[in-house]
Parts: C-alpha cells; structure tokens; sequence
C-alpha cells in the first residue's frame, strides 16, 4: 500500500465538478464560438447570431445554457437582451484553449 507523496493534493470536489460543468459548456463549438464573441464585449442575440453564423433561435438555446451554467450574464434593454462575460476567468480559459487570438479582459470593449 502506497503512503502517500507529502505535498500532492487534489482539489475539492465541488471545485473539480465547477471545473468539469464549465469543460463541458464549452465542450460544444457554436458555445465556444458565443463566449468568444462576448470577450470581446456586450452585444445581443440578433448581433451574435450574425458573428457566428448561427440562427437566432439556436443562439438563444446557447446562451440559455451558458447562462445557467454562469459562463455569461445577461440584462434587458427595452425589447432586447444584451448579454456578456460574466466570470473573468472564462477570459483565461478561452486564451488557454483558443491561443493567444482570444482577448484579454483588458482588451474587451466596453458597451
């Protein structure tokens, strides 16, 4: 029987079931492709369906998702909803995952 390494840990599992949920938000490309978007800054359905080539009832299904999953926020205006990057990490997790194109948080436009 081992003993043990003195020094190695695990995280906790509420961390590595937040960890695997975002994994698997992100696991599906038109997701990916919407997060990308919203690094770069607030916009709405009609504007993100345009930027991902997605139709607009798609993206609402999406962003449903990413906002119950908390990758994304979202706020109403008049008619329309407009939504963002709501955790600042997802900005990390898209550079690690797409490269260096992805936008640093200091990059994103503001709305």
């Amino acid at each position: 029987m081992h003993a043990g390494i003195e020094g190695f840990h695990v995280p906790e599992p509420e961390v590595v079931d937040q960890a695997t949920e975002l994994l698997r938000i992100l696991s599906d490309p038109t997701r990916l492709r919407l997060l990308y978007a919203l690094s770069q800054g607030e916009t709405n359905v009609a504007c993100l369906a345009e930027i991902v080539g997605a139709n607009p009832a798609a993206v609402s299904q999406h962003l449903s998702k990413l906002r119950l999953s908390g990758a994304v926020r979202a706020r109403r205006q008049g008619t329309f909803m407009y939504y963002t990057v709501a955790d600042p990490a997802i900005h990390t997790v898209l550079r690690a995952v797409l490269g260096a194109t992805a936008p640093a948080p200091a990059e994103a436009t503001p709305s």
